[in-house]
């Protein structure tokens, strides 16, 4: 288990990332990518696993990280591209498609908002060997554009729109990202979930309820929401 007050580890990890890079992560880990990323978000997921499209670009041997996100970018009329934040979205409405997209893409590495839940880490990504890396915070958009060095390609926007197309770019010290999964499907937001539960109580002890608990809606602490 992570403690707070632990020394984090920081990585630079050059793409592809390889099996023994992803065993090495422990979650809580910053880490700063340099490399291919692509995007892909349910836009893409449903056009290649529900209506059986192959993927537009051959992913083996160029990247196998997924960034779930809508990038601020457009594409001109001289086919150029220009990016500014590329901000995530949230990953756990994508659950029913990861098993088939892990598959097919050869992804190990998800980028995303806010996690997935353990079981789906157990269930999903552990067989996979995948890890999933949250963005840290709100408002980094425009830091991560920062990252962004080129564009190698957009596909599926006139079919799906700039925001569910398939962008891959190519990235230097792109981040920072915190392992929020390893290997193992160990969960940073569980673990440190369970923590904070254990001593919310103390945080309320004193007030009369319902104050402070779910607008009015229960009494019990246990059922308090972060």
């Amino acid at each position: 288990m992570v403690a707070m007050n632990q020394e984090l580890q920081h990585v630079r990890l050059t793409l592809p990332a390889t099996q023994e890079d992803l065993s090495a992560l422990k979650i809580g880990s910053i880490v700063y990518l340099d490399g291919i990323v692509y995007t892909g978000r349910e836009g893409v997921y449903k056009r290649v696993i529900e209506d059986g499209f192959e993927i537009p670009v051959d992913l083996s041997g160029l990247g196998n990280v997924n960034f779930h996100c809508s990038p601020a970018a457009a594409i001109e009329p001289d086919g150029s591209c220009n990016v500014g934040g590329v901000t995530a979205t949230a990953s756990f409405r994508f659950s029913k498609w990861m098993k088939r997209w892990f598959e097919l893409s050869g992804a190990r590495i998800i980028i995303g908002k806010g996690g997935m839940s353990s079981e789906d880490y157990k269930a999903l990504f552990v067989p996979a060997g995948a890890i999933y890396l949250t963005t840290v915070g709100y408002g980094t958009g425009a830091l991560l554009g920062r990252g962004i060095k080129s564009v190698r390609g957009v596909f599926w926007a006139e079919e799906l729109g700039n925001a569910q197309a398939m962008w891959v770019f190519e990235v230097a010290n792109f981040g920072p990202f915190l392992v929020e999964s390893d290997v193992e499907g160990n969960s940073l937001f569980e673990q440190q979930g369970k923590i904070i539960n254990t001593n919310l109580k103390n945080l309320y002890a004193g007030l009369k309820p319902p104050a402070l608990s779910r607008f009015g809606e229960t009494d019990d602490r246990n059922d308090e929401l972060i």
